[in-house]
C-alpha cells in the first residue's frame, strides 16, 4: 500500500514545559475547559447574566465531569484494568488517557445542578449557554487521543492517515480523533448559528448540540478498531448514541411544547447592599428617637451613677424616655381646655380664702391672749 502523505504521531506523549513536563492528553483538557468557560460566560452576559456566574458553575461542573468520565470509561472497558494480569491502580491513572464523554457529560450535568441550586438559577439557560463552548472543548481535548496514539480507525492509505507505531499496530489508519474533532466544531457552530435563528432557550440549546453530536460519533465508532463491548453487531457507543439522540429529540419537541421561546431572566440581578443603609442613614431622626449604641450607652452610663447614690450626671443620663415626657410635657400644658383652666383658677381662689380665714383666726387668739 502507497503512502502518499500522512499524519505522523508525536514521538511522546509529555510537553516539556521548562523542568515540568506534561502530559500532551491533560493539556489538551485544561485547554478545553478554559474555553468552554470563556465563551460559556460571554453568552451568559449576552442572556442577561451576571459576569463570573459560569466560572463559579464550572467550579463543581468540571471536577464532577472528569469524574464522571472517568466512571464510565473503566465500568464500560473494565477487562482493561481488572482482567487477570492487570493492574486496577491504573484505573486511576486517567493522564494515560481513558475517558468517557457520555460520563463527562452526565457528570458535568450533575455538578452543575448542585451549583445552580446553590446559587439560586435553573438549569436549562445555563445549559444552553455554555453547550457551544462544551462542544469546541471536545474538539480540542480529542487530539489528546493523537498524543496518545489511541482511538484511531481501520487502516487506510488516504493522504489524512495518521501513523501509529504503538506497540499494538504499526502502519497509517484512519484519524478518528480528527474526524471527531471537527464533526465537534461543526457542531459548536451549528448551536450558535440556530440559538441566534431561531432563539432557542429552555435547553433546547443544548439538547441540539447532544443530538447533533450523537449522529457523527454514531458513525465515526463505527470506524474504529479498539476493543470494545458490542451488542447485537453494532458496539456500545453505538447504541448509546442512539439512546441519547432519541431523548435530545424528544426533549427539544416537549420542551417548544411546553415553554415556546427564550427566558427572559435568567439571573436577577444583585441588590446593591449598600442601599438601604445608605437610605436609612439618610433619615432625619426625629425628637426623643435613639441615638443609637451612643444613646444607648449613655443611658447605661447615667443609670449606674443613679443606682451608686453619686448623683453625678443628673441631666446627662436622661434616657430617650425620659426625653420624650420632657419634650412632651409643655404640649401637653398648652392643650389643657378652657373648663381645666376655670377649675385651677376656682381651687386658687377657695386655697386664698382659706388661708385669710386662717389669718384672721391667728390675729383673734393673739389678741385674746394679750
Amino acid at each position: 500500500m502507497e503512502i502518499l502523505a500522512s499524519i505522523p504521531s508525536p514521538g511522546t506523549s509529555e510537553i516539556e514545559l521548562g523542568p515540568l513536563p506534561l502530559r500532551g492528553y491533560a493539556v489538551c483538557i485544561i485547554i478545553g475547559v478554559f474555553l468552554a468557560i470563556w465563551l460559556g460566560g460571554r453568552r451568559w452576559t449576552q442572556r442577561g447574566g451576571q459576569p463570573g456566574t459560569v466560572a463559579d458553575i464550572a467550579v463543581w461542573a468540571v471536577p464532577f465531569g472528569l469524574i464522571g468520565a472517568r466512571i464510565y470509561h473503566v465500568v464500560t472497558d473494565y477487562q482493561l484494568y481488572f482482567d487477570e494480569g492487570r493492574d486496577p491502580v491504573d484505573a486511576f491513572k486517567i493522564w494515560d488517557g481513558g475517558i468517557g464523554i457520555w460520563g463527562a457529560i452526565a457528570g458535568g450535568a450533575l455538578g452543575a445542578w448542585i451549583a445552580c441550586r446553590r446559587r439560586g438559577i435553573a438549569l436549562p439557560p445555563m445549559a444552553d449557554a455554555i453547550a457551544p463552548g462544551i462542544a469546541f472543548a471536545q474538539a480540542i481535548g480529542r487530539w489528546g487521543n493523537w498524543f496518545n496514539q489511541e482511538l484511531y480507525g481501520r487502516e487506510t492509505d488516504l493522504p489524512w492517515a495518521v501513523e501509529i507505531d504503538n506497540g499494538l499496530d504499526t502502519g497509517t489508519f484512519h484519524p478518528t480523533f480528527l474526524y471527531e474533532s471537527l464533526w465537534c466544531v461543526g457542531v459548536g457552530v451549528l448551536v450558535i448559528w440556530a440559538d441566534r435563528r431561531f432563539r432557542l432557550g429552555h435547553g433546547r440549546s443544548f439538547a441540539l448540540y447532544v443530538a447533533a453530536y450523537t449522529v457523527g460519533r454514531f458513525w465515526i465508532e463505527y470506524l474504529r478498531i479498539d476493543e470494545a463491548h458490542e451488542f447485537l453487531g453494532l458496539r456500545l457507543n453505538n447504541w448509546t448514541s442512539i439512546a441519547v439522540f432519541l431523548g435530545a429529540v424528544a426533549y427539544m419537541v416537549i420542551s417548544a411544547r411546553r415553554h415556546p421561546g427564550r427566558e427572559e431572566n435568567v439571573e436577577p440581578a444583585p441588590d446593591d447592599p449598600t442601599a438601604p443603609e445608605a437610605e436609612e442613614s439618610a433619615e432625619p431622626r426625629g425628637a426623643g428617637e435613639p441615638r443609637g449604641a451612643e444613646a444607648e450607652g449613655e443611658g447605661d452610663e447615667s443609670g449606674s451613677a443613679g443606682s451608686g447614690g453619686v448623683g453625678r450626671g443628673k441631666g446627662l443620663g436622661k434616657s430617650a424616655d425620659a426625653e420624650a415626657a420632657d419634650g412632651a410635657a409643655p404640649a401637653a400644658t398648652g392643650s389643657r381646655t378652657a373648663d381645666e383652666k376655670a377649675g385651677d383658677e376656682k381651687a386658687e381662689d377657695e386655697g386664698k380664702a382659706e388661708g385669710g380665714k386662717a389669718d384672721e383666726e391667728k390675729s383673734v387668739k393673739a389678741a385674746t391672749e394679750k
